[in-house]
């Protein structure tokens, strides 16, 4: 029995050393900072267009393809979208490597592996938006997004054996999900993964801030994405799935909608700002 248990023992330990190793990469650092710093600039636009729909003067509800498409019409678009291309190849890396390595130690209880398969779910939303961005690069736009896309993903996968029993579970997945980042917000247990020893008191105030409102948010969109998915399993239509889009439409049509719309249109704006701050200061390994 204790040769089992070294055993295991040092099995783990090279599984841990591998994933630090792998996390302590330079460029993969490099990398997942990036990633932070381009997910922030994505909400920020998102939340900045929703606060003007909020407001009546203009913009539009959008998702993060919509956010890519209008940094394609600003000044030096390409250059800029080939940042975020590089991006999102990292925050999609990342995605996979905080599933599969495990680096931040997340574990495999119940919970670590809530955590893990986020990551992963993560890892691919942020790589499937790699290609449409290579083409509005090369000029031939983006390809479908938003509600469309969602709707056409929930088709496919209710073509498959046992189909509405999957979107359910992907539906109940997010809405779990959701709820999760609101636990998330009023815990602010986030900023264990911050480099606290490397922020003044003040810039971890300012983190904590926007890291509630901004998970706030993002947990009730969530949760709604996920309401939708569960309500096309239910009835068998994936025209009843939406993107976020969708969602903050939804949240305009109800009582008071231009209220409630606004004040998740700028949870999702700090959203981004607790991103950009993670690219400087979230831990990458453990520690």
């Amino acid at each position: 029995m204790d040769k089992a248990g070294a055993t295991i023992g040092s099995v783990k330990d090279h599984i841990e050393g591998k994933a630090n190793s792998a996390a302590g990469n330079p460029w993969v650092e490099r990398l997942a900072r990036l990633g932070y710093a381009v997910r922030g600039l994505l909400y920020i636009i998102i939340g900045i267009l929703a606060v003007q729909v909020a407001l009546g003067r203009g913009g539009a509800t959008t998702d993060k393809g919509g956010a890519i498409a209008a940094i394609a019409t600003q000044p030096f678009g390409k250059f800029l979208l080939v940042l975020v291309v590089v991006g999102l190849i990292g925050y999609s890396l990342w995605g996979f490597i905080r599933a599969i390595l495990d680096p931040l130690n997340r574990g495999a209880d119940a919970k670590g592996i809530a955590q893990r398969i986020g990551y992963a779910i993560s890892g691919l939303s942020y790589g499937a938006l790699v290609i449409p961005t290579v083409s509005f690069i090369l000029g031939s736009g983006g390809g479908s997004q938003g509600g469309g896309a969602s709707q056409d993903i929930t088709a496919r996968l209710m073509g498959a054996p046992f189909g509405p029993w999957l979107v359910g579970i992907i539906g109940l997945i997010g809405i779990g999900g959701g709820l999760g980042q609101i636990w998330q917000a009023y815990t602010a247990g986030f900023k264990k993964d911050f480099k606290s020893q490397e922020m003044s008191a003040e810039e971890m105030r300012w983190a904590v801030r926007v890291g509630r409102s901004g998970m706030a948010a993002r947990g009730v969109v969530f949760a709604m994405l996920g309401f939708f998915v569960l309500q096309a399993a239910l009835h068998v239509d994936p025209k009843q799935a939406k993107g976020l889009d969708g969602a903050l439409q939804t949240l305009a049509r109800q009582p008071y909608g231009p209220w409630l719309l606004g004040v998740v249109a700028l949870g999702l704006a700090s959203f981004g700002v607790y991103s950009v701050l993670s690219a400087r200061w979230i831990k990458i390994t453990r520690g």
